[in-house]
C-alpha cells in the first residue's frame, strides 16, 4: 500500500515525465511552466488512494490521475484569468506571465491531453469512467457560471453558495475518488460512497480555503490574501456575516462589497467585522460538519487500505495558520 507521501513522489515524476513538443514554445512553455509550479496534487493522489482500496498495483490508474490533475491545472488557467488573479501557488499566473490569449490556448491543450490519458484505460472500464468524468467537467463549468453570476447578485443564499463550490470545486475531487475506484473494480455501491466522501470533504476543503483568504499567512497560502474581500467575491464568510450582523454592520458590509476599491483599509476593515461576528468558528464548524460526513461514507466502504484516505482528509481539520 503506498502513501501520501509515496503517491505525491509517484504524480510528481509522471508530470515531469510527459513529453510536451517544444514548438510552438509559448503553446506548451505555459502548460510546462503551470505544471512545474508545484501544488497538493490532491485530485491524482485521491484517484490513486481510491484505486489502491480494491487493487494494491495502482499502475493502471496512473494515467487517469495525471489526466484529472491536467483537467484540474486547465481550470486553473481560465479561472485565473476570469478573476484577474496576478498569481497561483505565489507565482505569476500565466495571463500575468504571458497574455490573456495564451493562457486560454495552452489550456485548451491541456484539456485535449487529459481526454487523451483517460483513454488509457481499459475498454470495459472506459465508458463509465468517461461518463464519470464528463458529468464532472460539465458541473465545473456550471459552478463557474454561478460564481461569476453571484457576483452582480445582491440575494445569493448560503445553500446557493454551498452548491456552486460543490460543483466548483468538491465535484471534480469526487470525481477523482470514483474514477480510480471504478479503475480499481469497485462496486457501483462502492464507487458511489467514495464519491460521496469526495464530494463532502471538498466542500469541507473549500470552505477552509475561504477561510485562508481573509485569514491565512501569505507565505503559506500561496495566493493574494484578501484576494476574495477585493474582488468583493459572496464567500460563506460574507454570507453568514450578513445573516448574524446588526444594521450598522450590514450597511457597511454591503458598502465594502459594493465598493471595487483595491485597498488595505477595505480588507482590514471586512476582516474585523468577520471577527467582530465569529465567522471563523462557525466557519470551521460548517466545515467539521461535512468533514464527519465525508467520514461516514469512507467508513461505509470494506476495505483494508483506508488509512491514507482518513490521514488525507484529517489534513483538512490542520490549524489555521
Amino acid at each position: 500500500m503506498r502513501v501520501l507521501k509515496d503517491l505525491h513522489e509517484l504524480v510528481e515524476e509522471e508530470l515531469k515525465a510527459i513529453n510536451f513538443p517544444g514548438d510552438p514554445e509559448n503553446l506548451y512553455g505555459p502548460i510546462k511552466y503551470v505544471l512545474n509550479i508545484g501544488g497538493k496534487r490532491m485530485r491524482p493522489i485521491l484517484t490513486l488512494m481510491a484505486h489502491q482500496l480494491f487493487n494494491c498495483d495502482i499502475n493502471k490508474s496512473v494515467k487517469p490521475a495525471i489526466a484529472i490533475e491536467m483537467f484540474h491545472n486547465f481550470t486553473l488557467l481560465h479561472d485565473d484569468i476570469m478573476d484577474e488573479a496576478p498569481l497561483r501557488r505565489g507565482m505569476k499566473t500565466v495571463h500575468e506571465k504571458w497574455d490573456r490569449n495564451t493562457a486560454i490556448l495552452s489550456g485548451d491543450i491541456m484539456l485535449v491531453k487529459s481526454y487523451d490519458l483517460l483513454m488509457s484505460v481499459e475498454d470495459c472500464y472506459l465508458r463509465e469512467i468517461l461518463d464519470t468524468f464528463n458529468t464532472a467537467a460539465k458541473q465545473v463549468c456550471e459552478g463557474q457560471q454561478w460564481d461569476m453570476d453571484f457576483e452582480s447578485r445582491d440575494d445569493v443564499s448560503i445553500s446557493e453558495y454551498l452548491r456552486m463550490i460543490e460543483y466548483k470545486t468538491s465535484i471534480l475531487l469526487a470525481a477523482s475518488l470514483k474514477i480510480g475506484a471504478i479503475n480499481g473494480g469497485a462496486t457501483t455501491e462502492e464507487a458511489n460512497h467514495i464519491y460521496e466522501f469526495g464530494k463532502n470533504m471538498g466542500i469541507a476543503f473549500q470552505l477552509k480555503d475561504d477561510l485562508l483568504d481573509a485569514f491565512g499567512d501569505p507565505g503559506n497560502f500561496g495566493k493574494q490574501v484578501g484576494g476574495d474581500i477585493i474582488a468583493n467575491k459572496k464567500t460563506y464568510l460574507y454570507l453568514k456575516s450578513l445573516e448574524l450582523a446588526d444594521e450598522e454592520q450590514k450597511t457597511n458590509l454591503i458598502h465594502y462589497f459594493d465598493n471595487d476599491s483595491e485597498t488595505e483599509h477595505k480588507v482590514e476593515a471586512v476582516k474585523k467585522i468577520f471577527s467582530n461576528l465569529d465567522i471563523r468558528s462557525h466557519t470551521t464548524t460548517l466545515m467539521k460538519t461535512y468533514h464527519r460526513q465525508a467520514l461516514s461514507h469512507l467508513n461505509a466502504v470494506n476495505s483494508n487500505y483506508k488509512d491514507p484516505l482518513y490521514s488525507f482528509s484529517e489534513l483538512l481539520l490542520d490549524r489555521i495558520s
